[in-house]
C-alpha cells in the first residue's frame, strides 16, 4: 500500500507516553496524521482498523513481543516498519530485520532523525508511483507502479524493502551495487553505516525468489563490494 496524497498516516507503537507524544508532535508538524498505540496488541488492532502508510514500532513493549507484532503485521500487510530499539547489539538489530522490520532507529535519537527517515520511506514509497512500467528478467516480474513481484507467473510477497532492493537490482541487470549505494537508495542516506541491513535483507529476499538460496542464480554477491542481477534478458514495458 502506497501513500497517494501528501499527507500520510502514521501508526506510532510506543509504550512509554511521553516520547510517543514527542514523535507523534513531530510528525503533525511535517504534516502527516500520527495516531499512537501503548502495547502490542493495540499496535496490531490500530493496524488492522487504521490502514497506516507507516509503522514506527518500538522493540520493547507490553501485552505482547515486538517482533510477533512485526511478524504478525508482516503476514497480512506490506507497509513499512521502522523498529525503535535501545539495544545497540548487531545481533538483535539482526533479528528485528529478519522478523520483517524495514528499518531501525537506535535510542537515544532526536526527532529530527526519525523524521528524516519517515521522510525518506515516504519518498521510496511513491518513487514509482506515476510510472507503469514492468521489469521483466528470467522468470521474475517487477510492477514498479503497483509495487508488486511475481515469480513464474505466482505472486511473491516483498517487504517494502525487499521490493526496493529487487526493482533497484533489476533496474540495472549485471551492475554491481556495493552495500552503501543499496542502503542509499533504501534509506536516502546511509544513516549508520550499518550494511549489515542489506546483507539481512538480501538473504531473505533470496529465500523468496531463489530455486536454491544458498546457491543463487538471479541476486549474487560480487566478494567484497556488494550484489548485482545476473544480467538475463531484461524487458521493460508500459
Amino acid at each position: 500500500m502506497m501513500p497517494t496524497k501528501d499527507m500520510a498516516k502514521i501508526l506510532i507503537i510506543e509504550d512509554e507516553a511521553p516520547l510517543a507524544a514527542t514523535l507523534a508532535y513531530n510528525i503533525r508538524q511535517e504534516g502527516h496524521e500520527a495516531i499512537t498505540a501503548q502495547d502490542g496488541v493495540a499496535g496490531l488492532e490500530a493496524v488492522r482498523q487504521g490502514d497506516p502508510d507507516l509503522i514506527v514500532l518500538d522493540v520493547m513493549l507490553p501485552r505482547l513481543d515486538s517482533l510477533e507484532v512485526c511478524r504478525l503485521i508482516r503476514r497480512e500487510f506490506d507497509v513499512p516498519i521502522s523498529m525503535l530499539t535501545a539495544r545497540s547489539r548487531e545481533v538483535d538489530k539482526v533479528v528485528g530485520l529478519e522478523a520483517g522490520a524495514d528499518d531501525y532507529v537506535t535510542k537515544p535519537f532526536s526527532p529530527r532523525e526519525l523524521t528524516a527517515r519517515v521522510r525518506a520511506v515516504l519518498r521510496r514509497m511513491e518513487k514509482h508511483s506515476s510510472g507503469q512500467d514492468v521489469l521483466r528478467g528470467g522468470q521474475i516480474q517487477v510492477d514498479l507502479a503497483g509495487r508488486s513481484a511475481s515469480l513464474a507467473g505466482q505472486a511473491v510477497e516483498l517487504t517494502p524493502s525487499e521490493f526496493d532492493l529487487l526493482a533497484t537490482l533489476m533496474g540495472a541487470p549485471g551492475r554491481v551495487f556495493s552495500r552503501l549505494e543499496l542502503l542509499d537508495r533504501l534509506q536516502g542516506t546511509a544513516y549508520e553505516g550499518y550494511e549489515r541491513t542489506i546483507d539481512v535483507h538480501i538473504r531473505n529476499l533470496r529465500t523468496k525468489i531463489e530455486p536454491d538460496p544458498r546457491n543463487p542464480r538471479y541476486v549474487v554477491t560480487v566478494y567484497g563490494i556488494g550484489y548485482r542481477l545476473l544480467a538475463e534478458p531484461l524487458t521493460v514495458s508500459n
